[in-house]
């Protein structure tokens, strides 16, 4: 794997799964092979935004992952006899698994791997960092300051265990109505608020779309669709991610040269 790139969020519910999976689609639309790994242990979600999916295994017994809209995707979801079942797990458990998810997959030539993390900063977020080489995160907010307290937590987090934010995206930034008018339900300037404050870009701003809820119930990720506004979006925040990754990448080989 070329780059691996966690999509954190420090809080649930502020639509981190929707983003990473989006984004995923978005990255593989740009002719990029890409993967994404639903580490969301207790809340896995992949399986749902894209549809389920059959696994398979190979004739060294690792594991297939399915692959749809250029994505292929693995989740501890896949493995569970009913989808309601709760996964309870101590840490120790957690780490295994994640492992296994890099291991014993049969990923192949990646580009981008997508990390989808759990909320908060335990032990998924800390393993992560300890047991593979980390491009970098996107971190997702809303522009709630109950959210953005959260956040704030999480990007400290990154930094204590060396890893780069490489840019914020604030989801639900507003619903518009038919007649124009913007309703930020959620607050407003909260994503460039975080962004300033930590001195990263601003990727790009989500509004609240009724076709980004249906995509993701119906296993159709917007980012997928054609002439839908919100597909925009998710594809400019994709290609600003390339080029801050292929940025880094050129400094880190300047130093290497200079060194």
């Amino acid at each position: 794997m070329k780059h691996i790139i966690a999509v954190a969020s420090g809080k649930g519910g502020v639509g981190k799964s929707t983003v990473a999976a989006n984004l995923a689609v978005s990255l593989a639309q740009q002719g990029a092979k890409v993967a994404l790994i639903d580490a969301d242990f207790y809340g896995p979600s992949i399986p749902t935004l894209f549809g389920g999916g059959q696994i398979s295994a190979d004739h060294e017994q690792r594991l297939i992952p399915p692959q749809k809209f250029g994505v292929k995707f693995m989740s501890i979801g896949f493995f569970l006899n009913d989808p309601d079942d709760p996964v309870i797990w101590r840490g120790p458990m957690l780490t295994k698994a994640l492992q296994q998810l890099f291991e014993d997959v049969s990923w192949g030539e990646v580009d981008y791997c997508m990390v989808d993390m759990p909320p908060g900063t335990g032990d998924t977020a800390l393993s992560l960092a300890q047991m593979v080489q980390l491009t970098g995160a996107i971190v997702v907010t809303t522009p709630q300051e109950v959210a953005m307290a959260d956040v704030r937590k999480s990007i400290n987090m990154l930094a204590k265990v060396n890893v780069e934010v490489l840019g914020i995206v604030e989801n639900m930034s507003g619903f518009r109505t038919a007649d124009g008018t913007l309703h930020n339900i959620f607050g407003a300037g909260g994503g460039q608020e975080i962004a300033t404050k930590f001195s990263v870009p601003l990727l790009g701003s989500i509004p609240i779309d009724i076709a980004i809820r249906e995509g993701g119930d119906q296993g159709n990720p917007v980012a997928a669709l054609k002439e839908v506004g919100s597909e925009a979006i998710f594809r400019d925040i994709a290609l600003k991610i390339i080029d801050i990754i292929d940025n880094k990448a050129e400094r880190l080989a300047g130093v290497s040269i200079v060194n």
